[in-house]
Protein backbone atom coordinates (compact mmCIF):
# COMPACT_ATOMS: atom_id res chain seq x y z
CA UNK A 1 0.00 0.00 0.00
CA UNK A 2 1.76 3.57 -0.87
CA UNK A 3 2.09 6.11 1.67
CA UNK A 4 -0.32 9.02 1.75
CA UNK A 5 -0.97 11.57 4.00
CA UNK A 6 -2.97 9.74 6.79
CA UNK A 7 -1.40 6.46 6.04
CA UNK A 8 1.60 6.12 8.56
CA UNK A 9 4.90 5.30 6.89
CA UNK A 10 5.62 1.74 8.54
CA UNK A 11 9.29 3.13 8.62
CA UNK A 12 8.61 5.37 11.33
CA UNK A 13 5.81 3.53 13.23
CA UNK A 14 6.68 2.72 16.96
CA UNK A 15 9.31 5.83 17.03
CA UNK A 16 9.40 9.60 17.26
CA UNK A 17 9.00 10.88 13.61
CA UNK A 18 11.63 13.57 13.02
CA UNK A 19 11.07 16.80 10.98
CA UNK A 20 12.47 15.62 7.65
CA UNK A 21 10.81 11.76 7.75
CA UNK A 22 8.52 11.38 4.63
CA UNK A 23 5.05 11.75 5.00
CA UNK A 24 2.32 14.60 5.35
CA UNK A 25 1.23 15.18 9.10
CA UNK A 26 -1.99 17.04 9.88
CA UNK A 27 -2.71 16.78 13.10
CA UNK A 28 -2.09 19.99 15.01
CA UNK A 29 -2.54 18.57 18.66
CA UNK A 30 -0.36 16.84 20.34
CA UNK A 31 1.51 19.94 18.81
CA UNK A 32 5.67 18.82 17.96
CA UNK A 33 7.00 21.87 17.29
CA UNK A 34 5.21 24.45 19.12
CA UNK A 35 8.02 26.81 18.91
CA UNK A 36 7.01 26.91 15.16
CA UNK A 37 3.54 27.77 15.71
CA UNK A 38 4.66 30.62 18.03
CA UNK A 39 6.31 31.73 14.97
CA UNK A 40 3.31 32.16 12.94
CA UNK A 41 1.31 33.63 15.63
CA UNK A 42 4.12 36.43 15.57
CA UNK A 43 3.86 36.83 11.78
CA UNK A 44 0.22 37.77 11.77
CA UNK A 45 1.14 40.69 13.94
CA UNK A 46 3.71 41.87 11.50
CA UNK A 47 1.28 42.52 8.71
CA UNK A 48 1.22 45.23 6.32
CA UNK A 49 -0.01 46.25 3.49
CA UNK A 50 1.70 48.26 0.32
CA UNK A 51 -0.72 51.25 -0.02
CA UNK A 52 0.30 51.97 3.23
CA UNK A 53 3.76 53.40 1.54
CA UNK A 54 3.86 57.20 0.04
CA UNK A 55 6.15 56.90 -2.78
CA UNK A 56 4.92 60.32 -3.73
CA UNK A 57 7.93 62.13 -2.62
CA UNK A 58 10.45 59.41 -4.43
CA UNK A 59 9.16 60.66 -7.75
CA UNK A 60 10.40 64.30 -7.15
CA UNK A 61 14.11 62.44 -5.38
CA UNK A 62 14.63 60.39 -8.19
CA UNK A 63 15.32 63.77 -10.29
CA UNK A 64 17.61 64.93 -8.43
CA UNK A 65 19.81 61.77 -8.55
CA UNK A 66 23.11 61.73 -9.99
CA UNK A 67 23.61 59.56 -13.52
CA UNK A 68 25.58 57.24 -11.11
CA UNK A 69 22.58 56.92 -8.77
CA UNK A 70 20.07 56.51 -11.15
CA UNK A 71 21.68 53.29 -12.72
CA UNK A 72 22.36 52.12 -9.37
CA UNK A 73 18.09 52.58 -8.63
CA UNK A 74 17.71 51.11 -12.14
CA UNK A 75 19.62 47.68 -11.14
CA UNK A 76 18.39 47.70 -7.52
CA UNK A 77 14.60 47.72 -8.74
CA UNK A 78 15.22 45.50 -11.47
CA UNK A 79 16.47 42.80 -9.35
CA UNK A 80 13.80 43.25 -6.61
CA UNK A 81 11.22 42.81 -9.55
CA UNK A 82 12.80 38.83 -9.82
CA UNK A 83 14.03 37.76 -6.19
CA UNK A 84 10.91 37.30 -4.25
CA UNK A 85 9.18 35.50 -6.89
CA UNK A 86 12.52 32.60 -6.92
CA UNK A 87 12.29 32.99 -2.97
CA UNK A 88 8.38 32.15 -3.58
CA UNK A 89 8.77 29.44 -5.63
CA UNK A 90 11.45 27.41 -3.50
CA UNK A 91 8.90 28.07 -0.60
CA UNK A 92 5.92 26.34 -2.14
CA UNK A 93 8.13 23.40 -4.76
CA UNK A 94 10.41 22.21 -1.71
CA UNK A 95 10.22 23.69 1.57
CA UNK A 96 6.43 23.06 2.13
CA UNK A 97 6.91 19.47 0.52
CA UNK A 98 9.31 18.45 2.67
CA UNK A 99 9.28 19.85 6.24
CA UNK A 100 7.12 17.49 7.50
CA UNK A 101 5.20 19.32 10.68
CA UNK A 102 1.73 21.06 10.55
CA UNK A 103 3.10 23.84 12.53
CA UNK A 104 5.84 24.72 10.32
CA UNK A 105 3.88 24.52 7.57
CA UNK A 106 1.11 27.34 8.69
CA UNK A 107 4.53 29.14 9.11
CA UNK A 108 5.34 28.64 5.63
CA UNK A 109 1.66 29.62 4.45
CA UNK A 110 1.95 32.93 6.02
CA UNK A 111 5.98 33.59 4.86
CA UNK A 112 4.28 32.90 1.33
CA UNK A 113 1.72 35.45 1.62
CA UNK A 114 3.74 37.57 2.81
CA UNK A 115 6.18 36.98 -0.86
CA UNK A 116 3.56 37.94 -2.57
CA UNK A 117 3.27 41.46 -0.52
CA UNK A 118 6.77 42.25 -1.34
CA UNK A 119 5.89 41.57 -5.04
CA UNK A 120 3.14 43.96 -5.56
CA UNK A 121 5.31 46.08 -3.37
CA UNK A 122 8.17 45.87 -5.90
CA UNK A 123 5.63 45.78 -8.93
CA UNK A 124 4.08 48.90 -7.22
CA UNK A 125 8.27 50.44 -7.45
CA UNK A 126 8.91 49.74 -10.67
CA UNK A 127 5.33 51.48 -12.18
CA UNK A 128 6.18 54.67 -10.00
CA UNK A 129 9.98 54.81 -10.39
CA UNK A 130 10.29 53.67 -14.38
CA UNK A 131 6.85 54.61 -16.13
CA UNK A 132 8.57 54.30 -19.18
CA UNK A 133 6.56 50.78 -20.71
CA UNK A 134 10.02 49.48 -22.20
CA UNK A 135 12.35 50.25 -19.03
CA UNK A 136 9.34 48.52 -17.01
CA UNK A 137 9.43 45.51 -19.15
CA UNK A 138 13.27 45.35 -19.49
CA UNK A 139 13.53 45.16 -15.79
CA UNK A 140 11.18 42.64 -15.57
CA UNK A 141 13.67 40.63 -18.26
CA UNK A 142 16.65 41.74 -15.97
CA UNK A 143 17.44 37.76 -15.03
CA UNK A 144 17.73 37.15 -19.27
CA UNK A 145 19.45 40.68 -19.89
CA UNK A 146 21.59 41.85 -17.22
CA UNK A 147 24.44 39.77 -16.62
CA UNK A 148 24.57 40.19 -12.66
CA UNK A 149 21.28 39.37 -12.28
CA UNK A 150 21.65 36.78 -14.11
CA UNK A 151 24.94 35.41 -12.19
CA UNK A 152 22.80 35.76 -8.73
CA UNK A 153 19.82 34.00 -9.94
CA UNK A 154 22.02 31.19 -11.62
CA UNK A 155 23.52 30.85 -8.14
CA UNK A 156 20.69 30.21 -6.80
CA UNK A 157 19.59 27.77 -9.06
CA UNK A 158 22.71 25.49 -8.72
CA UNK A 159 22.43 25.25 -5.12
CA UNK A 160 18.94 25.18 -4.81
CA UNK A 161 17.41 22.73 -8.03
CA UNK A 162 19.06 19.74 -6.72
CA UNK A 163 15.98 18.47 -4.95
CA UNK A 164 13.29 19.56 -7.01
CA UNK A 165 13.50 16.14 -8.51
CA UNK A 166 12.79 13.97 -4.94
CA UNK A 167 9.75 13.53 -3.83
CA UNK A 168 10.47 12.34 -1.02
CA UNK A 169 13.76 12.62 1.40
CA UNK A 170 14.47 8.84 2.18
CA UNK A 171 17.55 8.60 2.35
CA UNK A 172 20.90 11.05 4.10
CA UNK A 173 22.07 12.20 0.83
CA UNK A 174 18.40 13.48 0.25
CA UNK A 175 18.71 15.09 3.57
CA UNK A 176 21.68 16.67 2.86
CA UNK A 177 20.84 18.00 -0.47
CA UNK A 178 17.33 19.98 1.48
CA UNK A 179 19.17 21.00 3.82
CA UNK A 180 21.97 22.68 0.99
CA UNK A 181 18.75 24.32 -0.30
CA UNK A 182 17.37 25.19 2.77
CA UNK A 183 20.56 27.28 4.06
CA UNK A 184 20.77 28.88 0.72
CA UNK A 185 17.52 29.82 0.57
CA UNK A 186 17.90 31.28 4.25
CA UNK A 187 21.68 32.66 4.49
CA UNK A 188 22.55 33.64 1.13
CA UNK A 189 19.37 35.07 -0.98
CA UNK A 190 17.36 36.39 2.01
CA UNK A 191 20.14 36.29 4.58
CA UNK A 192 22.54 38.18 1.93
CA UNK A 193 21.36 38.79 -1.28
CA UNK A 194 18.33 40.89 0.29
CA UNK A 195 20.48 42.47 3.16
CA UNK A 196 23.01 43.80 0.45
CA UNK A 197 19.90 45.39 -1.63
CA UNK A 198 18.71 47.31 1.90
CA UNK A 199 22.40 48.89 2.21
CA UNK A 200 21.58 50.83 -0.56
CA UNK A 201 18.34 51.70 0.05
CA UNK A 202 19.43 52.89 3.79
CA UNK A 203 22.33 54.68 2.08
CA UNK A 204 20.07 56.78 0.35
CA UNK A 205 17.67 57.16 3.66
CA UNK A 206 20.60 58.20 5.35
CA UNK A 207 20.91 61.03 2.90
CA UNK A 208 17.39 62.03 3.38
CA UNK A 209 16.98 60.47 0.06
CA UNK A 210 13.72 58.17 -0.99
CA UNK A 211 12.04 57.90 2.40
CA UNK A 212 8.92 55.59 0.68
CA UNK A 213 11.89 53.05 -0.82
CA UNK A 214 12.86 52.94 2.36
CA UNK A 215 9.55 52.66 4.80
CA UNK A 216 8.66 49.63 2.58
CA UNK A 217 12.39 47.79 2.92
CA UNK A 218 12.08 48.69 5.97
CA UNK A 219 8.81 46.53 6.76
CA UNK A 220 10.06 43.64 4.34
CA UNK A 221 13.62 43.82 6.07
CA UNK A 222 11.31 42.65 9.17
CA UNK A 223 9.99 40.20 7.27
CA UNK A 224 12.89 38.70 6.01
CA UNK A 225 14.24 38.52 8.94
CA UNK A 226 11.47 36.68 10.51
CA UNK A 227 12.36 34.32 7.69
CA UNK A 228 15.59 33.82 8.10
CA UNK A 229 15.25 32.90 11.91
CA UNK A 230 12.38 30.52 10.85
CA UNK A 231 14.81 29.02 8.93
CA UNK A 232 17.33 28.57 11.11
CA UNK A 233 15.21 27.25 13.65
CA UNK A 234 14.79 24.44 11.13
CA UNK A 235 18.16 24.15 10.49
CA UNK A 236 18.30 23.83 14.95
CA UNK A 237 15.54 21.05 14.76
CA UNK A 238 17.50 19.07 12.19
CA UNK A 239 20.84 19.37 13.97
CA UNK A 240 19.48 18.32 17.31
CA UNK A 241 17.11 15.51 15.28
CA UNK A 242 20.22 13.95 13.04
CA UNK A 243 23.19 15.43 14.47
CA UNK A 244 25.15 13.23 11.73
CA UNK A 245 23.87 15.06 8.67
CA UNK A 246 26.47 17.98 10.01
CA UNK A 247 29.92 16.56 9.18
CA UNK A 248 32.73 18.60 8.05
CA UNK A 249 31.30 17.70 4.11
CA UNK A 250 28.88 19.89 4.71
CA UNK A 251 30.49 22.60 6.59
CA UNK A 252 33.09 22.90 3.54
CA UNK A 253 29.54 22.72 1.22
CA UNK A 254 28.09 25.62 3.43
CA UNK A 255 31.22 27.39 3.51
CA UNK A 256 31.74 27.10 -0.53
CA UNK A 257 28.21 28.25 -0.78
CA UNK A 258 28.35 31.28 1.18
CA UNK A 259 31.61 32.40 -0.47
CA UNK A 260 30.26 32.11 -4.03
CA UNK A 261 27.06 34.10 -2.85
CA UNK A 262 29.59 37.07 -1.86
CA UNK A 263 31.37 37.01 -4.92
CA UNK A 264 28.07 37.26 -6.72
CA UNK A 265 26.92 40.08 -4.90
CA UNK A 266 30.21 41.87 -5.42
CA UNK A 267 29.56 41.45 -9.03
CA UNK A 268 25.94 43.10 -8.70
CA UNK A 269 27.81 45.80 -6.72
CA UNK A 270 30.55 46.24 -9.38
CA UNK A 271 27.26 46.65 -11.92
CA UNK A 272 25.53 49.51 -9.03
CA UNK A 273 28.09 51.37 -8.05
CA UNK A 274 30.99 51.55 -10.74
CA UNK A 275 33.81 53.78 -10.46
CA UNK A 276 31.99 54.60 -6.49
CA UNK A 277 29.54 56.87 -5.40
CA UNK A 278 30.14 59.11 -2.17
CA UNK A 279 29.66 57.03 0.81
CA UNK A 280 29.21 53.67 -1.37
CA UNK A 281 31.63 51.83 -3.33
CA UNK A 282 32.71 47.77 -3.88
CA UNK A 283 35.16 48.21 -0.98
CA UNK A 284 32.78 49.02 1.63
CA UNK A 285 30.33 46.34 0.01
CA UNK A 286 32.44 44.02 0.25
CA UNK A 287 33.61 44.37 3.51
CA UNK A 288 29.82 44.78 4.37
CA UNK A 289 29.33 41.61 2.39
CA UNK A 290 31.93 39.58 4.23
CA UNK A 291 30.62 40.49 7.59
CA UNK A 292 26.87 39.78 6.66
CA UNK A 293 28.36 36.36 5.79
CA UNK A 294 30.20 35.94 8.77
CA UNK A 295 27.20 36.10 11.24
CA UNK A 296 25.06 33.52 9.10
CA UNK A 297 27.95 30.82 9.52
CA UNK A 298 28.19 31.52 13.09
CA UNK A 299 24.22 31.59 13.15
CA UNK A 300 24.63 28.09 11.80
CA UNK A 301 27.62 26.55 14.24
CA UNK A 302 30.48 27.03 11.50
CA UNK A 303 33.42 29.62 12.30
CA UNK A 304 33.40 33.03 10.93
CA UNK A 305 35.56 33.12 7.37
CA UNK A 306 36.15 36.68 7.20
CA UNK A 307 36.54 38.11 10.24
CA UNK A 308 35.09 41.67 8.45
CA UNK A 309 33.59 44.29 10.54
CA UNK A 310 30.37 46.30 8.91
CA UNK A 311 31.47 49.46 7.70
CA UNK A 312 28.19 51.15 7.38
CA UNK A 313 26.51 52.70 10.62
CA UNK A 314 23.69 53.99 9.08
CA UNK A 315 22.11 50.15 8.55
CA UNK A 316 21.11 50.09 12.10
CA UNK A 317 20.80 53.93 12.71
CA UNK A 318 18.38 53.76 9.88
CA UNK A 319 16.51 50.91 10.85
CA UNK A 320 16.05 51.78 14.49
CA UNK A 321 14.51 55.31 12.99
CA UNK A 322 11.76 53.76 11.09
CA UNK A 323 10.98 50.79 13.00
CA UNK A 324 9.97 53.63 15.81
CA UNK A 325 7.70 55.16 13.64
CA UNK A 326 6.19 51.75 12.22
CA UNK A 327 5.36 50.64 15.96
CA UNK A 328 4.20 53.87 17.10
CA UNK A 329 1.19 54.38 13.88
CA UNK A 330 0.16 50.96 14.08
CA UNK A 331 -0.55 51.40 17.69
CA UNK A 332 -3.54 52.91 17.15
CA UNK A 333 -4.13 52.59 13.23
CA UNK A 334 -4.84 48.96 13.33
CA UNK A 335 -6.77 46.44 14.95
CA UNK A 336 -3.69 43.52 15.22
CA UNK A 337 -1.82 44.99 18.03
CA UNK A 338 1.86 44.24 18.03
CA UNK A 339 3.27 43.48 21.26
CA UNK A 340 7.22 43.00 22.25
CA UNK A 341 10.03 44.39 21.53
CA UNK A 342 12.31 43.59 18.06
CA UNK A 343 15.65 43.76 17.84
CA UNK A 344 18.26 44.13 14.41
CA UNK A 345 21.51 44.09 15.90
CA UNK A 346 23.07 40.80 15.24
CA UNK A 347 21.57 40.43 11.79
CA UNK A 348 23.33 42.99 10.15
Amino acid sequence: MPVTATTPDPRTVGRSRNLLDPGFELTLRPMRYPAFYERYRDAIKNTWTVEEVDLHSDVADLARLSPGEQHLIGRLVAFFATGDSIVANNLVLTLYRHINSPEARLYLSRQLFEEAVHVQFYLTLLDTYLPDPDERAAAFAAVENIDSIREKARFCFRWMDSVEDIDRLESRADRRRFLLNLICFAACIEGLFFYGAFAYVYWFRSRGLLHGLATGTNWVFRDESMHMSFAFDVVDTVREEEPDLFDDELERQVVEMLEEAVEAELQFARDLCGEGLPGMNTDSMREYLRCVADRRLVRLGFPARYGATNPFAFMELQNVQELTNFFERRASAYQVAVEGSVSFDDDF
